[in-house]
């Protein structure tokens, strides 16, 4: 009995060791921040216009503010991008079109985002995930078209609620 626990007790040790150097080598991707704007101060909160294209070709104008995630901005205002993944970089249900002249002003997407955007259907030389898309000074009066369709699990027309 007592060789039993003592087995247990060593093994529950080298499990929680190695538990825990598993988790502290973990990266965990973070899309919520905003990396543009770290040392502009002076535009934080800088009123940002973005123009959505919805899939039936409506125009909607939203304004935002500096350091804004495009999708959080589009659901808070009942824009119809999923996001299944709530910004997590996981999935590809934010794909969006982003306008040729703001393309460039975005940062390059990560290798993550691209290989995201591979699953996506209809996928064009400007897309990218809404929820990688961070306003910034340069992106006033963004216009971002939304795709026909976007690739979840659901098949039977269920949209999830956002938190």
């Amino acid at each position: 009995m007592f060789c039993k626990l003592l087995s247990n007790l060593f093994i529950g040790s080298l499990f929680r060791t190695n538990l825990n150097k598993f988790i502290s080598n973990r990266s965990i991707t973070s899309t919520l921040r905003n990396d543009n704007n770290k040392n502009d101060n002076d535009n934080v909160g800088e009123k940002i216009r973005v123009h959505y294209i919805t899939n039936k070709g409506e125009k909607i104008t939203i304004e935002g503010k500096t350091g804004d995630n495009v999708m959080h901005l589009a659901q808070k205002n009942s824009i119809d991008i999923e996001g299944a993944c709530e910004a997590s970089l996981a999935c590809c249900t934010c794909h969006v079109y982003v306008r040729d002249d703001y393309f460039d002003k975005i940062p390059e997407p990560s290798e993550e985002e691209e290989d995201l955007l591979d699953m996506a259907p209809f996928l064009k030389s400007n897309s990218r995930l809404s929820c990688q898309i961070i306003l910034k000074p340069e992106l006033q009066d963004i216009e971002v078209t939304l795709p026909a369709a976007t690739r979840n699990f659901y098949v039977d027309g269920k949209k999830p609620s956002h938190h």
